[in-house]
This record gives structure tokens, sequence and C-alpha cells, in this order.
């Protein structure tokens, strides 16, 4: 594919910045706009957004945006997440640029995030392509009459995601027997505290797990908050010997970005039994699965008593992850070809999901 100049409306940071990078490895000449710098991260305003869908936000943010907006053409322009792009603006950017398409990693159809993607789901008809990452997407995007909609995997990042050097101090800064990486969800904490009372040796970093009713019981266990600077998670899960995957049950997951990301830094993916695991790595081979607490901690147990199966097992799922395609070039370059309406096929997303 030729070289693009690519108006990339998205986040700063996260793995929203770090599909934009991807895409600038890819070649192509991406220019940034983040909707955020409109808007105050205060608590307030936040719990406004997700309570009225941004009501009194989508006029303003279309005005900063357009306002914002350099003088030169673009090939095409791609909406990440989207959550206060309305149709106007959409509209308004097809006539300037012509391609628009949305790239959604959450779940806008869903229930869990109340109100927070009322402007996004108006503005469903009219892009020319949605990119969603669950099973059920894209019948909901068609019945809000989504025109070409393309269901692809999460991905890892080939460069955030990359193996580091380890020496001694991050093996002791570092170092756990199994981790788990992310934000406290209501089904999180019985999961957690019935693997603490098994004994499972934990590390958890993440927001909110103070309002846990379990907190008394995983207090112990809480090492911080969300870890944001992609080398700190790459030591953290590189340094830990078993990698639990939590699934959002509200959010509708079969699998999330940690399916990638775990295998790609070579950690040992311990995760939930779901179809889209299963197809994404041989189980007990290139990762291990469970179905509850009970056979996760006897599963946790048997790893951390066997170097070599662990070992193993972590090479054998960073390999297949590799192989399935799984990474942010190879996912957003067959993005942009079905965008630009080229028909190709990119490996197990395509084929198998």
């Amino acid at each position: 594919m030729n070289s693009l100049r690519i108006l990339y409306i998205g986040d700063l940071g996260g793995t929203c910045l770090q599909r934009a990078r991807a895409l600038e490895r890819l070649g192509h000449d991406v220019h940034i706009l983040s909707p955020n710098r409109f808007t105050t991260t205060s608590r307030p305003v936040c719990k406004w957004i997700v309570e009225t869908g941004g009501l009194g936000f989508e006029g303003y943010v279309r005005r900063r945006i357009l306002a914002a907006l350099p003088q030169t053409t673009f090939d095409l322009v791609w909406v990440d997440n989207g959550a206060l792009i309305g149709p106007f603006l959409v509209r308004e950017l097809q006539r300037r640029y012509g391609t628009v398409l949305n790239y959604n990693l959450d779940d806008p159809f869903g229930s869990r995030d109340r109100h927070l993607w009322r402007i996004y789901r108006k503005a469903v008809p009219l892009y020319d392509l949605i990119v969603v990452v669950r099973q059920e997407n894209p019948a909901e995007a068609r019945s809000l009459g989504a025109r070409r909609v393309l269901k692809v995997l999460r991905s890892a990042d080939e460069v955030a995601h990359a193996p580091r050097q380890l020496d001694n101090a991050d093996w002791g800064r570092w170092g756990s027997d199994v981790i788990f990486v992310g934000t406290w969800m209501p089904e999180r904490g019985p999961f957690m505290a019935e693997l603490a009372r098994r004994g499972v040796p934990l590390t958890i970093y993440g927001e909110y797990w103070h309002r846990a009713k379990e907190w008394p019981v995983l207090a112990r266990y809480w090492r911080g908050p969300g870890l944001y600077q992609s080398d700190d998670y790459a030591k953290a899960i590189q340094c830990s010997k078993v990698c639990l995957g939590l699934l959002s049950k509200e959010n509708r997951d079969l699998h999330t970005t940690r399916s990638m990301e775990i295998p790609h830094l070579g950690g040992l993916l311990c995760a939930k039994r779901t179809t889209e695991h299963c197809l994404l790595y041989k189980e007990n081979e290139e990762a291990i699965f469970w179905s509850n607490a009970e056979e996760c901690a006897r599963k946790c147990f048997q790893l951390l008593s066997d170097t070599e199966l662990r070992v193993g097992i972590a090479a054998r799922g960073r390999n297949r992850c590799i192989s399935n395609l799984t990474t942010n070039e190879r996912v957003l370059s067959a993005i942009l070809h079905e965008a630009l309406s080229v028909h190709c096929h990119f490996g197990f997303s395509a084929r198998q999901l």
C-alpha cells in the first residue's frame, strides 16, 4: 500500500496512541488530533459524559476539532473510539477528506457504560467503515444503520509489547508469582479473593480495587495503580511466573488486549476458557485456561512448581501469538485495505472469527 496522509482522531495515550504509532511505522503520515484536549478530565465532567452521553458537548467538540484542523489534505480519517464524535462532524470530515472509519475497542452497543455511547451511536450510519472486536457487535452496528462492518481481534503492539532486556534490579522490583494488571470490576473481587483464600501468591496492579467488598482480603496483594508506562507494564509481565487474563462480564469479553500482550511479551497467559481463547491458543500447550477460581488456583500451583513447563508454554504462546498475526501493524494494515475497498485476507482474524 502506498503511503497515506491520515488524520487520526484519538487519545494521546494507551493502546490508542500505540495504534497511531503503528500506522506511522507502516510508512503513513499521521496527524494526531485528540478530542480529549478540548474537555476536562475532572470527575464531575466525566460523570456527566457517562450519565448523559455528553449532552452539550457534541457541538463544542465539533467546532474545536474543525478549528484545529491543519491546512492540508488527508487521504483518510481514522476515528479511534469516537464517544464524542457526532454525525455532523463525521459528515463534514467526509466532505473535506473522503473516507472516515471508526475503530472501537470498547463495547459501544452494550449496557455497561450507561449513556456514554449516545453520540457515537448516532454517528454509526455515517461512517464508511465500523471496526469492532466483539462477536455481537457487527449485527448490532448494522441494526443502527452501519454500512460496512469489520470484526477484528484485538492486537499487541510490536514495540510497546516487545520483550525487554532485564537486569537484577528489574527482577527485584517486578518479580512476582501470579500477577494481574487491570481495573477492579464487581466480578473480579470475589474471584481474586477466592484465589487468595486458596493460598495463591497474588500481585495486583490496577485502579479502584479499594471499592471491592473483598478489599480487606485483597489489600495485602495490591501493589499500586495501573501500569501505564510501557516499560513498567512489560517488565512486570516478563518478571512474573504466571499472568492472569481476566475478562469483563459486562463488556461481553471473550478475549482482551491482555490475551495478545502477555504472550507477545513472553509471559505465560492464564485466562478464562472461552471460544475465542481456545481458537487463539492450544490449551495447556500455548496458554493455560480455566473455568472458575478453583481450577485457576490448581493450575497456578502446578505451574509454580514446574519451571520447565512454564517456560515451554510461554515460549510456544509467544510463537503462536506472532503466527496469529494479532499485532498492530498486521491488523491495522488489514483495516486500511478494507476501508479503501481492497479485498484481502489477513490471517487468523479474518479466517476464523
